[in-house]
């Protein structure tokens, strides 16, 4: 069966990630840090170039333990500087360390992390119902709301387009088009 899906997943990486990950509503820490490094990566970039590098991230950044980045030394951070496998920005691979750093005093303050990002969106998902990817908005309130506190926390890639990103991904939107068979799939699994 061939399903109508949004437009922008055309390669096998994005088709299954679109198929099986983005807009899914997320709950766990790890991988909430995960696309905490992944948007930042991102920045400038095509989504498909982190996806095929997911793999490596995954290695390098100690399968995105958040206690572990944050003990990253200068030493580590030149390392990774070197690795071919991921993007090799040093603001980006310095923000990553700094950001664990932050993400763990959130969870401290917080309980997890989680408790702390769903607050953005009232603990919801927002529904919307694109018709065109041209009406998808790049940043919202809430993104930017998000951005703010964040910035002020202490992380640093993390501006609003990259936490409506961010948004997008861990299902805090479900900006699947009305047409994808993914929108009313997760529009049927928020409802419960």
């Amino acid at each position: 069966m061939n399903q109508s899906r949004c437009e922008w997943a055309q390669h096998e990486l994005e088709i299954n990630y679109h198929d099986t990950e983005w807009g899914v509503p997320l709950h766990d820490d790890q991988r909430h840090f995960e696309f905490i490094i992944l948007e930042g990566a991102q920045a400038g970039l095509s989504w498909l170039t982190v996806l095929k590098k997911r793999e490596s991230y995954r290695l390098a950044f100690a399968n995105f333990d958040p206690a572990r980045v944050a003990r990253f030394d200068e030493n580590k951070i030149e390392l990774l500087r070197q690795n071919e496998g991921i993007i090799r920005n040093k603001l980006k691979i310095n923000s990553a360390v700094r950001n664990a750093r932050a993400f763990l005093e959130i969870q401290e303050k917080f309980g997890s992390f989680d408790n702390y990002i769903w607050q953005f969106t009232n603990g919801k998902t927002i529904q919307n119902n694109w018709k065109s990817l041209s009406e998808v908005p790049a940043k919202t309130p809430e993104a930017e709301a998000m951005s703010k506190d964040l910035k002020k926390k202490g992380f640093n890639f993390v501006g609003p387009t990259i936490c409506y990103a961010y948004m997008q991904a861990t299902g805090m939107v479900n900006d699947h088009l009305v047409s994808c068979f993914r929108h009313q799939e997760l529009l049927e699994a928020e409802k419960g």
